[in-house]
């Protein structure tokens, strides 16, 4: 999911532009929904929910359109609490935000001895809206192509790939192998085929581009609490960063290009976590109460 910058602006005015823009604004309210919605058993009032993205820059009218839209996707549920109208997640987007958890949360890289795992599948012509679905999954796990209905990813990603098919209903139409790679080209060659590495290094750099002068700036603001900016700028720099997790495979550091940039976006990232997570959280409780 992509960060608009527009809808950071204070006046508010690019929320409610194109649809790009309405993606970046539903991102946001999904970070927030994922971050501290869900220790709470998963609500957020509606006046709470606007308050919270006002401090993104983000107007009422927008917020409200955009809560609309998630709930039509089934995304969020309306429900009132104590005469408070609010919303909170749906079981279908726990469970999503729970398994991106382990992916967004963590470093995971793989090795050149755990082998890979093959998904080869075939969807009916019949069906080809569920091939799109498949492709789309099997993308979005991490997963690279080598030919048409055989898909590669790093080993570590079996398990993950079979809950995944399991809970949206696809796995009749693919099996499972793990393996190994016995040649003819290195496998270095190989990787720089199934996976487009470049156009992620180029994201992972944009990353860096973007937010490393937010963690300067940070640095440089020798302990001010200021818990408003720290929770705009962590929701900001979650919602840009939830997405690379899942296009990046996780391969051996052997396999990958010099001086990839997903290692220095991952370090960006946890240096900015360790020193926004906490004040975020108390601004969103000021805000709750």
């Amino acid at each position: 999911m992509t960060t608009v910058k527009s809808t950071t602006s204070r006046s508010g005015s690019g929320a409610r532009g194109g649809s790009a823009a309405d993606s970046g604004l539903r991102a946001l309210i999904v970070t927030i929904y994922g971050l501290y919605a869900r220790e709470v058993g998963g609500w957020l009032s509606v006046s709470s929910l606007i308050r919270l993205m006002a401090e993104l820059g983000v107007d009422e009218q927008a917020v409200r359109s955009s809560i609309s839209r998630l709930k039509r996707r089934g995304i969020l549920e309306s429900e009132r609490i104590d005469g408070r109208a609010g919303y909170a997640l749906s079981a279908h987007a726990r469970e999503i935000l729970a398994a991106g958890d382990r992916r967004i949360f963590r470093r995971r890289r793989g090795t050149l001895d755990e082998g890979w795992v093959l998904a080869v599948f075939s969807v009916p012509e019949s069906e080809r809206r569920r091939r799109h679905t498949l492709r789309s999954r099997l993308s979005w796990l991490g997963f690279g192509s080598v030919g048409p209905g055989v898909w590669i990813a790093p080993a570590h990603l079996s398990a993950e790939a079979r809950d995944v098919l399991l809970r949206e209903e696809l796995a009749e139409y693919v099996d499972l192998f793990e393996g190994r790679y016995l040649g003819f080209a290195t496998a270095p060659e190989q990787v720089a085929r199934w996976w487009d590495l470049e156009s992620l290094d180029a994201l992972y750099a944009q990353f860096c581009s973007d937010h490393e002068p937010v963690l300067a700036r940070w640095r440089a603001s020798r302990g001010k609490d200021e818990t408003g900016m720290a929770f705009a700028d962590y929701v900001r720099v979650l919602t840009a960063w939830r997405r690379l997790p899942y296009l990046d495979p996780g391969l051996a550091p052997e396999l990958l290009p010099r001086d990839w940039s997903g290692s220095r976006a991952a370090d960006l990232f946890f240096a900015l976590r360790r020193r926004l997570e906490e004040p975020s959280h108390r601004f969103v409780e000021g805000v709750r109460q």
